[in-house]
């Protein structure tokens, strides 16, 4: 038997042409390889940019030369509301109302800004609950923010890990956390999407378990926004953000998202950094001194739009929009398992140790397979990036690749299978 049968050429581009979700690879820029496209799976880091990217930004561009300040309200998108074109995408692509979400500043500010808010240490009641080896910018937020509240980041931090001999987090042992601690814990907050395994947390019952401890808790969406269906009210998440530039396809540092529960953007008296931009819109320019929220999620904002980073984000959120979120996942499952099962074969063929830490069950996972590759260390990750395959390298032995549905094939997977079947057909004498 050919285990590597499905992955011939012409059976990968039967498949893509079958696909029930049509590509929209056309939509995108490939980084070239020579005289080819690039096999791109680095989605999950920097997603592609649109072929449309260009005209949007010389739109504003041309706006600007033509209309100089009066471009606020003259321009073809007025860049006094810039933000509010973004509200529809952003709700169908998290599950909310279009009052509980907002694109502003960047990741870690919005992150902040909502710590401001939600974290807000009383007596016994200091603790934040969050997953071991968080992205470092969390891990430096939460930290910050517990000194600045007097705690010490080393009690006053609690670390859930996978246990022993496991690689996903059992969500129990966030659970049994809150009872340890009862009365203890303020926040839980964790990525939605665990970045170096790819494991989807159980969302909802996180947070049922940290309301019902009497915590808040809130996520951070990098690798989760764009990559799987979220119904952030429906869970009834207190808080929520994001960045725009992975799975969103909006370009390196792009505008980023937040989301607040309705419950919270209703509260006039809720703790919160304010500025000009989150002031009633209504009368924002009276200039008046006394701040009068929005009453929604935009009462976070703190300034005006950075429209040239934002008309990107626009055309972006439009694809989605017409791409259809569960269209996507449907795609994603189908894609990813297509991965998942070329690496097993080539690790038969091979005779070679090709580990996925991801969870092998789709429903805890998004698009990315995070694959240690035993035996061969960086090695490997420098010759797929010799042989044009774009994916990247954690430490301390980690090789991240997502096979986004927006533009990614099943011919680029069948093409990279082949590419790790060379690349892996002996491992190192001292393996």
């Amino acid at each position: 038997m050919n285990e590597l049968a499905l992955f011939e050429l012409t059976k990968a581009q039967h498949l893509d042409a079958e696909d029930p979700v049509p590509s929209r690879r056309d939509e995108f820029h490939i980084p070239p390889n020579g005289s080819q496209d690039s096999l791109y799976f680095t989605g999950n880091s920097l997603g592609l940019q649109p072929r449309s990217a260009q005209e949007a930004l010389k739109t504003e561009l041309d706006d600007w030369a033509k209309h100089g300040v009066e471009g606020h309200f003259r321009a073809q998108h007025p860049w006094v509301n810039y933000h509010e074109r973004f509200a529809e995408g952003l709700k169908h692509l998290v599950g909310a109302q279009s009052n509980e979400v907002v694109a502003m500043n960047a990741l870690t500010v919005n992150l902040h800004l909502l710590l401001v808010s939600f974290y807000r240490p009383e007596g016994r009641r200091k603790k934040i609950i969050c997953e071991a080896k968080a992205f470092p910018s969390d891990q430096y937020a939460l930290a910050s923010q517990v000194r600045y509240h007097g705690g010490n980041p080393e009690e006053d931090i609690i670390e859930i890990g996978a246990r022993p001999g496991a690689h996903a987090i059992d969500e129990a042992d966030i659970e049994a956390a809150l009872v340890d601690h009862t009365g203890e814990v303020a926040l839980v907050m964790m990525g939605g999407m665990q970045y170096f395994t790819g494991q989807w947390l159980d969302m909802p019952r996180i947070v049922r378990a940290a309301h019902a401890a009497g915590a808040i808790c809130g996520f951070d969406l990098a690798h989760a926004v764009g990559n799987v269906p979220l119904k952030l009210h429906d869970w009834d998440v207190d808080f929520a953000c994001w960045c725009s530039y992975k799975y969103l396809n909006s370009g390196p540092g792009a505008v980023a998202g937040a989301f607040v529960h309705e419950r919270h953007v209703s509260d006039a008296d809720i703790a919160r950094f304010e500025g000009w931009w989150g002031h009633n819109a209504q009368r924002r320019f009276l200039m008046e001194p006394q701040f009068e929220g929005m009453g929604t999620a935009e009462a976070w904002q703190m300034s005006n739009a950075p429209v040239l980073n934002m008309a990107v984000h626009a055309v972006a959120l439009e694809q989605f929009l017409q791409a259809g979120m569960d269209n996507l996942r449907s795609k994603s499952l189908r894609l990813t398992a297509y991965l998942e099962s070329g690496i097993q074969a080539v690790a038969q063929v091979n005779d070679v140790h090709l580990e996925i830490i991801t969870p092998n069950d789709p429903a805890r996972r998004g698009c990315q397979l995070s694959l240690v590759a035993h035996g061969f260390g960086k090695q490997l990750f420098e010759r797929l990036t010799e042989a044009g395959v774009v994916v990247d390298w954690r430490e301390p032995n980690v090789i991240r690749m997502a096979p986004v549905p927006m533009y990614n094939t099943f011919e680029d997977i069948a093409r990279f299978v082949h590419v790790l079947k060379r690349s892996t057909k002996k491992a190192p004498q001292n393996a």
